[in-house]
């Protein structure tokens, strides 16, 4: 009886919302996931050729880098709405919009990673005969894993939150519920969907955070070897 009090009182938190809409909720948060990942991977397929133009032909550099800080400051409300009369009402229009954002991010960091691979380990890698395509992914882009890796994680949080804009065409996931809660005032539902987005970008951070430690075993490695070699120093100066 307590429970169902809550949702009278209209509590923000309320054990009784949660018992109720349960498949409401799941099936929020599936779409949200759903939105986020392909919005992701599109945004790096997209990203990794525009960020290899840039690096080999500097005249498009400018042009690239430009055009995609330009749309990632678009409003969302504004991209959303130019992108509706191009592929109507549907989910389509917030995954190209969370492609478009992501592209800033994602192209800016695998430029910067594939900028701090050492010059010494191309040439190794060229006098072991290794060509163009086998120097990229055989040694550049495993060197480059750790920019990569926090350009794919920052596009990642930024695109779980802005999918919930998708929610004014009906298409945002948990962010259908704020809305719809906003609307209402149902507290239980704003402050639910809320905590289960901002829940679903720490673990979407932490498990990319341990796929780059997973991938870069050798960061550990160097963390480690700089520790013990201060360590003395320290103890000298105790």
């Amino acid at each position: 009886m307590a429970d169902q009090n809550c949702l009278i009182a209209n509590d923000w938190i309320c054990g009784e919302y949660l018992r109720t809409r349960g498949q409401e909720l799941s099936d929020a948060t599936l779409q949200h996931v759903g939105i986020t990942l392909g919005s992701v991977a599109i945004g790096l397929l997209v990203a990794f050729p525009l960020a290899l133009l840039a690096r080999r032909w500097r005249a498009v550099a400018g042009p690239v880098l430009g055009l995609t800080t330009i749309l990632y400051t678009v409003p969302s409300l504004a991209m959303f709405s130019l992108l509706v009369p191009v592929f109507g009402l549907s989910v389509a229009v917030v995954v190209t919009g969370l492609v478009l954002y992501s592209l800033t991010i994602l192209v800016r960091n695998i430029l910067a990673g594939l900028a701090s691979v050492p010059e010494e380990a191309r040439e190794a890698a060229r006098g072991m005969g290794y060509g163009p395509v086998r120097l990229l992914f055989g040694v550049e882009l495993p060197l480059a894993l750790p920019a990569l890796m926090a350009g794919l994680r920052i596009a990642t949080v930024s695109t779980v939150s802005l999918t919930t804009v998708g929610a004014i065409i009906g298409y945002g996931g948990l962010g259908n519920l704020i809305y719809e809660g906003m609307h209402s005032y149902f507290k239980a539902q704003v402050l639910t969907a809320s905590v289960l987005c901002v829940a679903l970008a720490v673990v979407a951070d932490v498990v990319l955070l341990l796929v780059q430690r997973l991938l870069t075993p050798w960061t550990r490695t160097k963390r480690r070897a700089k520790s013990a070699a201060l360590r003395p120093a320290a103890e000298v100066a105790a």
